[in-house]
């Protein structure tokens, strides 16, 4: 009997979109091969500690891949093996893989969060990832990345839509805004995913409804308290007009502390991750969610009075783009849609939500990886666009080999 030849390696250049890059291949088992990663820098060429540190993340969660750079680190030869999850004897140890994330990282947890959730429905046992090390930012960053709280509240919902809703929580156990120059934090996060399917559901969000309500997390670590006070008072001043159901908590919490010894004191440590923020979420009344994140810069200078305004304006214009899912979440569903079982499944977008580098870019990368082209409509609702995806049946390798 013939041998099945190997599927053929895809290639692509550059550093953008390189995460969700190796997330698509390991999800269809097709090898990758990405060049010229910041071959014209001449101070830092190649691959990022954070992407470097997700590289070791996949090769953790996964058995049988194969992982190859260059010597410059400009170039990387991925071959994706199964997804097994925190299964014993595959990176975990008891049932929990310790990520280290390393203290030059500029980029928050949710730059390995958000991945590592599209990976997880689709492993052959649960996931149980524990993040720790000097590098962790629970916070929003200025790279763009958005806080835990934003995660756990409007990024993990959109799982239930697809039938992927037992065993999920993204527990805060230290929290953290980013270090001195954008660098590090000392943070502490665990991901609990314990809900593995065969196929996504099919899904139809066709109408966006309307807000009925307003809620958030403000944040305070290593600060006073008090910050938290005036974050909620300048962001209701803006909200309680168009939104009287509006709710924020607040958390206050001690700063951590990372290693930084000396020749006196090997054994010294000192305080990082001080700051505030505030991340906020509305809800309309057929479930769609909106969300808005803003932290304090890690050189300071910006009173909490207009950060708390600032995220309140920046969630109106969320709501404005309109469409059954904001731009932080949008990836996660279309992607989930095209892993999906072989039927039309359709989601209404705001057209600035469609019209994204991210979500542009997302499907000419499924095309790339052998999924579906997208059909789009006009919608009913004003400057909203449905897009129809046909699911390819990929889904679960592991579950249909048990």
């Amino acid at each position: 009997m013939a041998a099945t030849p190997a599927p053929p390696t895809l290639k692509f250049t550059g550093s953008k979109h390189l995460i969700q890059r190796l997330v698509l291949a390991t999800l269809t088992g097709k090898p990758l091969r990405i060049s010229q990663i910041r071959s014209a820098s001449h101070t830092s060429p190649g691959l990022a500690p954070h992407e470097v540190s997700f590289l070791r993340l996949l090769e953790a969660l996964t058995n049988g891949s194969q992982i190859e750079f260059s010597y410059t680190g400009t170039t990387v030869l991925y071959k994706p093996g199964l997804i097994t999850g925190s299964a014993a004897g595959h990176g975990a140890q008891g049932g929990v893989i310790r990520h280290e994330v390393p203290g030059e990282c500029r980029r928050g947890v949710s730059f390995f969060l958000v991945p590592l959730c599209l990976l997880a429905p689709f492993a052959k046992a649960g996931v149980n990832v524990l993040f720790t090390g000097p590098g962790v930012i629970t916070s929003s960053t200025e790279t763009g990345d958005v806080s835990m709280d934003t995660v756990r509240t409007a990024i993990l919902p959109v799982f239930k839509s697809f039938g992927i809703e037992r065993d999920l929580e993204v527990r805060i156990l230290r929290r953290s805004n980013a270090g001195r120059d954008g660098k590090g934090g000392g943070g502490e996060v665990q991901l609990v995913f314990g809900h593995q399917v065969r196929l996504p559901k099919t899904v139809h969000l066709m109408s966006a409804g309307q807000v009925k309500r307003v809620r958030g997390v403000a944040y305070s670590t290593g600060v006073a308290g008090a910050n938290n006070a005036r974050l909620i008072e300048a962001a209701r001043g803006v909200l309680n007009e168009v939104a009287p159901d509006t709710y924020i908590f607040s958390d206050v919490s001690a700063a951590p502390f990372v290693p930084a010894p000396t020749r006196e004191n090997p054994a010294a440590k000192r305080k990082t991750g001080l700051g505030f923020g505030l991340s906020l979420v509305a809800e309309t009344n057929t479930g769609a969610l909106y969300s808005a994140d803003v932290a304090s810069p890690p050189a300071g200078g910006e009173p909490p009075e207009d950060l708390g305004r600032k995220c309140a304006f920046q969630l109106l214009e969320a709501i404005e783009q309109g469409g059954c899912v904001s731009s932080v979440a949008a990836p996660t569903l279309l992607t989930l849609m095209a892993m999906g079982s072989e039927d039309v499944g359709r989601v209404a977008l705001g057209k600035e939500v469609l019209g994204s580098e991210h979500v542009v870019q997302l499907a000419r990368d499924l095309r790339s990886f052998g999924m579906s082209g997208w059909g789009l409509r006009d919608g009913d609702e004003e400057d909203s666009i449905v897009v129809s995806i046909v699911g390819k049946g990929v889904g679960n390798v592991g579950r249909k080999i048990a």
